[in-house]
C-alpha cells in the first residue's frame, strides 16, 4: 500500500534552485533508508514522498550519458537566448524546459509502490497519456524510447512530453518534461534526447491554442495519483 504523498507547487522557479531543493529531500529519503537498512519491515518508518509541480525559465538540461554536443548553441548563443544550462545526474541526454511546460519530479521510495524502473517509467507515460486523452488528443509509447509520443508509428512521429530519472535505494529524483504552451523554437537549439529526426510537439500545437495550463496541472496531477494507486495526501 503506497505512503502518503505531499504535493508542492513550486510556481516558476530557477532550474538550479529547483534541483538543489529536489536534492535536499531525495538524501534526506535515502539516508532515512540507509539508517533503517537492517530492521525489519515492520520497525521502519514510513517515509513521505513527494510529488512536486513546477516551471522553469528557459533552460537546457544534459543527462549524464547525453552528448554535450547535442547542444547547438555556444555560451553567446545561449545569452541571446536567455537560458541556462546544466550537465545534471539524471539518464537521458539533452532536453528543453521552459514557460509553458509541466515539469513534474516525483520523489518517491519505490518499495511502497513497486521495485521496478521500468514499471515506474511505464506508470509515469501512462498518467501523460490519459491525460492527452481527456483532451481528445491520442498518444502512446514509442518502442526503444522514453516519453510520451504523438502518431509514432509512422513518419509523423513527434514527442510530447520527455522523461529523465535517477534513481538509489529505490527513492526517486528528476521526472517528466510535458509540453503544454511551450515555445517549441527552443528545441531547434538542440537535438533533443539526442534524437535528431524526430519532431517535438505541444498541446498548444495539436489543439491549435493556448490550453490552460493549472487546469492540465490538476488533471495530470489526478491521472498520477490514479496510476500509483496514492490515496494518502499530507496536507
Amino acid at each position: 500500500m503506497p505512503g502518503k504523498v505531499k504535493i508542492s507547487d513550486w510556481g516558476l522557479l530557477n532550474y538550479k534552485e529547483a534541483w538543489d531543493r529536489q536534492e535536499v529531500l531525495f538524501k534526506a529519503m535515502v539516508d532515512a533508508k540507509f539508517a533503517e537498512r537492517e530492521l525489519a519491515p515492520e520497525q521502519k518508518t514510513p517515509l513521505l514522498n513527494h510529488l512536486i509541480f513546477v516551471e522553469h525559465p528557459h533552460v537546457y538540461t544534459l543527462g549524464k550519458s547525453g552528448d554535450p554536443a547535442n547542444l547547438l548553441l555556444d555560451e553567446q548563443g545561449l545569452k541571446q537566448a536567455e537560458a541556462s544550462y546544466y550537465p545534471i545526474n539524471r539518464g537521458g541526454d539533452i532536453t528543453y524546459h521552459g514557460p509553458g511546460q509541466i515539469v513534474v519530479y516525483p520523489i518517491f521510495d519505490l518499495e511502497q509502490f513497486f521495485t521496478d524502473i521500468h514499471r515506474y517509467l511505464r506508470t509515469l507515460e501512462g498518467a501523460v497519456i490519459e491525460t492527452l486523452a481527456s483532451y481528445g488528443i491520442e498518444s502512446g509509447r514509442y518502442e526503444g524510447y522514453t516519453g510520451v509520443w504523438l502518431d509514432a508509428d509512422n513518419e509523423k512521429a513527434r514527442k510530447i512530453c520527455a522523461m529523465g530519472v535517477r534513481c538509489s535505494r529505490w527513492v526517486t529524483m528528476h521526472g517528466i518534461a510535458f509540453n503544454v504552451n511551450t515555445d517549441l523554437a527552443y528545441f531547434k537549439n538542440i537535438i533533443p534526447c539526442g534524437i535528431d529526426d524526430k519532431d517535438v510537439t505541444s498541446m498548444q500545437r495539436e489543439l491549435g491554442a493556448p490550453q490552460h495550463y493549472e487546469e492540465v496541472k490538476k488533471v495530470l496531477m489526478e491521472k498520477i495519483l490514479k496510476a500509483f494507486e496514492i490515496t494518502e495526501i499530507e496536507a
